[in-house]
């Protein structure tokens, strides 16, 4: 993985960062499937993978923990139950970068063991453990910015400048990263939209979110109906596709190579017509 190349390895898997990647978002939380007994709980995970791969979906990323503002913490073995059989049944079935959003090192370390391509961590390896746990793999890292933590985030984020401080959040962390041995190379950053963000705040960095190219690293957009489309279009999450295709662009428009959705089909279509229009200019 270098500065010279779009391509990034994922574990067994390459992919080329000159085409925008669409990372379908696979949450398996209790609430995100039916009822019923484990196996019922990961066929229907496989075959909601299996539908996001035919509709265009490169990388999955697999979460256990809910990230959403007032999110309650899940333990260590919830966690662990949730997320490594359903990655194991999807690399044994498919051949997709699998993404594993965690924030805990031994979940990092157990997925790692599993197969997955990249850890997506939302609190940028700052829990115990994280960085040391990754110094010995040689997996991408997608570092997320939140201002606060899940619980709280959204109390009254409070910036001097919402890009100064988030590129300045950046540098720190990949410093960090730096300083246990993780190449700066490895490294995907992730704004964080709707963590520790107002409405306004959130906005502006969609408009500005180019600004960030100057730290020189790929960046994965993640805004998919979240409230900040509800918020702004008075919808309910399931009336919010319209708005998360606009972010979506907008978001690509302004230099992400990784777009995280929940509306694989309809992303891609959307964005095969802005690539399509960009060719000629815009």
């Amino acid at each position: 993985m270098t500065h010279t190349s779009n391509f990034i390895q994922f574990a067994d898997k390459q992919l080329d960062l000159a085409d925008v990647q669409v990372m379908g978002i696979l949450n398996v939380t209790p609430d995100s499937f039916s009822d019923g007994g484990k196996f019922s709980q990961i066929d229907n995970a496989l075959a909601q993978v299996a539908s996001m791969i035919k509709d265009g979906a490169t990388i999955i990323d697999i979460g256990g923990e809910s990230t959403r503002p007032g999110a309650k913490d899940v333990s260590l073995n919830d966690e662990l139950d949730r997320v490594i059989p359903i990655i194991e049944a999807i690399k044994q079935r498919f051949d997709v970068v699998i993404s594993l959003d965690t924030s805990k090192s031994e979940v990092m370390g157990a997925g790692i063991a599993a197969g997955v391509g990249l850890i997506n961590d939302v609190r940028a390896l700052q829990n115990d453990g994280c960085l040391a746990e990754l110094a010995n793999s040689n997996l991408p890292i997608c570092l997320m910015h939140m201002q606060g933590m899940p619980r709280t985030m959204q109390a009254n984020p409070q910036y001097k400048d919402v890009i100064t401080d988030i590129i300045e959040f950046f540098e720190q962390r990949i410093s960090a990263c730096e300083q246990v041995g993780i190449a700066k190379e490895r490294l995907i950053l992730d704004p964080g939209y709707g963590f520790g963000k107002t409405l306004e705040q959130n906005y502006e960095l969609l408009a500005r979110q180019k600004e960030l190219s100057v730290l020189g690293l790929p960046i994965l957009a993640g805004i998919s109906r979240k409230s900040m489309i509800g918020n702004l279009l008075q919808r309910d999450v399931s009336e919010r596709l319209a708005g998360s295709l606009s972010a979506a662009m907008l978001a690509t428009i302004n230099g992400a190579k990784i777009i995280r959705v929940h509306d694989v089909k309809e992303t891609v279509d959307a964005l095969k017509v802005l690539n399509a229009t960009l060719k000629h200019g815009l």
